[in-house]
């Protein structure tokens, strides 16, 4: 059996992370896939990501329903998660956010390509999911199953898909994976949109470059590196030596 407090406090680390690093505000959310139970995941309760601790961490089944016995209110959007783990085996965890960068993206002809070498995992091509294509007018959220598996298509093999007006969804094969993506991601898009405001060509990651960095595994090499800079700006150091004190 696996560590559940152990992995409850890596998720509440990540919420600290992402909020810090400014991928999610009083909105988005992550989650990871319960390895005891892997139709089932965590995920907060409806709460800001920077306020997120270990007591409001629930868990879901792939219907969105709260499988624990809570009744605290879940994240609106819980189905973009549902959707992606029960799409694809290897996603061991999600994170859906807001970031303004990625945004422009969304809306116009122009693709998000990888341009920075952190910015590798999103792959040669980042897919444009467009709620209205199947749904019709709708307020743009993932408001249940049948969304957030149309969403889990579009994304299919990716690690990345951008959500039209919205955000982007961004999965990986463990929660230090998934946190880099994230970070880096709209990083990518800052880059890139000053690039073109240059003029002349951009030039981005070829398939080879991208193929060599994912052959260094999930969130590369030095990704314990990056999480404990990542805990400091947090304030969290001391939640990456939890399994230390037990």
């Amino acid at each position: 059996m696996t560590d559940i407090d152990a992995l409850k406090n890596e998720l509440v680390l990540a919420n600290r992370i992402l909020a810090s690093q400014g991928v999610v505000d009083a909105f988005g959310h992550v989650s990871v896939r319960n390895p005891d139970n892997p139709k089932r995941f965590f995920l907060s309760r409806s709460r800001s990501p920077e306020l997120v601790e270990m007591s409001d961490i629930m868990e879901f089944d792939f219907e969105g329903n709260i499988t624990d016995g809570r009744t605290d209110p879940g994240y609106h959007e819980r189905f973009i998660h549902c959707g992606a783990y029960e799409a694809n085996d290897d996603v061991q965890a999600v994170v859906h956010s807001h970031a303004l960068e990625v945004l422009p993206f969304s809306i116009s002809s122009v693709p998000l390509r990888a341009c920075l070498h952190t910015s590798s995992p999103i792959g040669t091509e980042v897919p444009v999911w467009d709620i209205r294509d199947k749904f019709g007018d709708t307020g743009l959220l993932v408001a249940n199953v049948a969304q957030g598996r149309d969403l889990a298509r579009a994304l299919g093999k990716h690690k990345v898909a951008l959500m039209r007006g919205h955000g982007f969804t961004a999965v990986g094969r463990t929660l230090g994976e998934v946190l880099k993506i994230s970070i880096y991601v709209p990083q990518n898009a800052k880059v890139q949109k000053e690039a073109i405001a240059l003029g002349g060509d951009v030039k981005f990651m070829s398939a080879g470059e991208i193929a060599m960095r994912d052959a260094d595994g999930p969130g590369g090499k030095d990704l314990f590196r990056a999480m404990q800079y990542w805990a400091s700006k947090a304030g969290c150091s001391h939640m990456l030596d939890y399994g230390k004190k037990k």
